[in-house]
C-alpha cells in the first residue's frame, strides 16, 4: 500500500484548524472576551441552526417546495403548544398527533 502523507497532512491540518479555535476559549478563558455585540448575536445561533435543519423538512416533499402539508400543519400545532403549555412533552404530542392524523385521511 502507498500513502501519501499529503493527505495525511492534510488531515492533522485540518483537525488543528478545527480544534484550535474552540479549544482558545476554554484555554484562554476570561482573558479573551469576545465583544458584547458579538455574544448578543451568538445567542440566536442555536434558534437559527434548528430552523435550518427543520424547515427543509417541513416545506419541501419529494424535492419539491409545498405551502400546505400536513408537516406545515404538524409544525404549527406543535409551535402553538409550545407557546401555550410548559409542559414539555405536549408539542411533539400534539405535532405527531396531528401529523397521524392528516396523513391517516383519504384524499379525494
Amino acid at each position: 500500500m502507498n500513502y501519501d502523507w499529503t493527505l495525511w497532512g492534510l488531515f492533522i491540518l485540518l483537525g488543528l484548524v478545527t480544534t484550535l479555535p474552540r479549544a482558545s476559549f476554554i484555554v484562554l478563558g476570561e482573558r479573551a472576551a469576545l465583544p458584547e455585540n458579538l455574544q448578543k448575536a451568538l445567542r440566536y445561533a442555536p434558534a437559527a441552526a434548528l430552523a435550518a435543519i427543520v424547515a427543509p423538512d417541513i416545506f419541501v416533499a419529494g424535492g419539491e417546495l409545498t405551502v400546505l402539508s400536513p408537516r406545515l400543519a404538524a409544525a404549527a400545532a406543535a409551535v402553538t403548544a409550545a407557546l401555550l403549555s410548559k409542559n414539555p412533552w405536549l408539542p411533539f404530542i400534539a405535532g405527531m398527533g396531528v401529523l397521524w392524523g392528516l396523513t391517516q385521511l383519504p384524499l379525494a
